[in-house]
């Protein structure tokens, strides 16, 4: 372990702060470091792994496709490609499907849809794109100036402009944003993950929507994390009965490989024309072939588990020694520890066997859709003695 970290403090960017295992290998919610130490994922590679680790069903799809071809290029047509965006069109109402790579570029290729849709249908000065603060969109520089946290700002000025912010929560400033801006759409997280687990309130993202609608301003929906089964629903703005018009997602649609993709809606549906945007590698058939697996699997008996699971962390964490509040939904968790910070706990669990993450002041859990309650269980009673001791 010493040699290997070594290694990676010398050939690897210093951008990732690690924590001191190394892992080798894993099957379902158990990951296995290299002294043969188990631990039970309540992480799932920050809601990537929806099925968890070495899915049968996933791996045989994947290897199957390998057996065909890794990639070709979107100069030619693939099955898995166009298997996977039928699947999610058939699944949301959404019209077209543009595959990238990560959430990251989906955000982009929502953004640069609604900039061009804007400007052909309401005039090219339609271009601000309205945020939420304590939103988190990605890292390029396009999508850390939508990101609504200053301190992701200060190193790499100067950032795209045409973005302004809105306060979370709060109708009045959103309809103010508005009309202050020439707006070309407004982009939010149903649940805030990377801001710390903060669910949006149902009149709010009601309200956004129908303001966006009255004003003629795209809603953008930013799935990343919230989507593909993690809320309880197959994506977080079916539990608030609204209709976007751009739908971005990535992590677990994919399963372990990289993939991101941008749902697009009636109005946007056609904004993209050959040449308008590209990705070498999205869409790939082998990424394609696994999410077709995931996807094909997200179903209504799934959810109900996904909704079950939930109903027993938030009754174990609520009101629990250590325990200030519980917020998130579905396997889609914050807790925030009353007299300790959340990296402690996170660390002490670690020390017993349970790999969890942080989200600014909570504790954050993204387990696997499909994680055997058994487990679910240990690790809960696991996390709780963390944060009450």
């Amino acid at each position: 372990m010493n040699d290997l970290k070594q290694l990676d403090k010398t050939y690897i960017a210093n951008t990732y702060a690690r924590f001191p295992v190394e892992i080798v290998s894993g099957h379902g919610s158990i990951l296995t470091d290299a002294d043969g130490r188990d631990y039970i994922d309540m992480g799932s590679g920050i809601a990537v792994n929806a099925f968890g680790i070495g899915d049968p069903e996933w791996k045989k799809a994947v290897t199957a496709q390998l057996d065909l071809v890794q990639h070709t290029s979107n100069l030619y047509y693939t099955e898995p490609c166009v298997k996977l965006a039928r699947l999610l069109c058939e699944k949301t109402g959404m019209k077209k499907v543009f595959f990238g790579n990560s959430g990251a570029e989906a955000n982009e290729c929502g953004i640069k849809a609604a900039r061009k849709w804007a400007a052909e249908h309401k005039g090219a000065e339609y271009s601000t794109i309205l945020t939420l603060w304590n939103s988190f969109h990605g890292r390029t520089l396009t999508t850390l100036a939508a990101t609504g946290q200053e301190h992701y700002h200060e190193l790499y000025q100067p950032l795209t402009p045409g973005f302004a912010h809105v306060q979370p929560n709060d109708l009045a400033d959103a309809k103010a944003q508005m009309a202050a801006h020439k707006c070309a759409a407004i982009l939010i997280e149903c649940i805030q993950g990377e801001g710390g687990v903060n669910v949006l309130d149902a009149d709010f993202v009601k309200g956004v929507a129908a303001a966006a609608r009255e004003n003629d301003i795209l809603l953008i929906i930013d799935e990343v994390q919230t989507g593909n089964g993690r809320t309880g629903q197959l994506y977080s703005y079916m539990n608030y009965g609204i209709e976007p018009d751009i739908v971005t997602t990535a992590k677990g649609l994919g399963g372990g490989l990289p993939l991101g993709c941008a749902l697009l809606g009636e109005k946007v549906a056609d904004v993209f024309a050959p040449g308008d945007h590209g990705s070498t590698f999205g869409g790939n058939p082998v990424c394609c072939a696994g999410a077709v697996s995931i996807l094909s699997r997200i179903d209504e008996p799934l959810l109900a588990e996904v909704r079950k699971k939930s109903e027993y962390l938030f009754a174990q964490f609520a009101g629990a020694p250590g325990v200030e509040s519980v917020s998130g939904m579905g396997l889609m968790i914050g807790i925030k520890p009353d007299a300790k910070p959340a990296a402690e706990v996170v660390k002490t669990c670690m020390e017993n066997g349970v790999l969890c993450l942080t989200a600014k002041d909570r504790v954050r859990l993204l387990p696997a859709l499909n994680i055997p309650m058994e487990l679910l269980e240990r690790a809960a009673a696991v996390i709780k003695a963390a944060c009450a001791e």
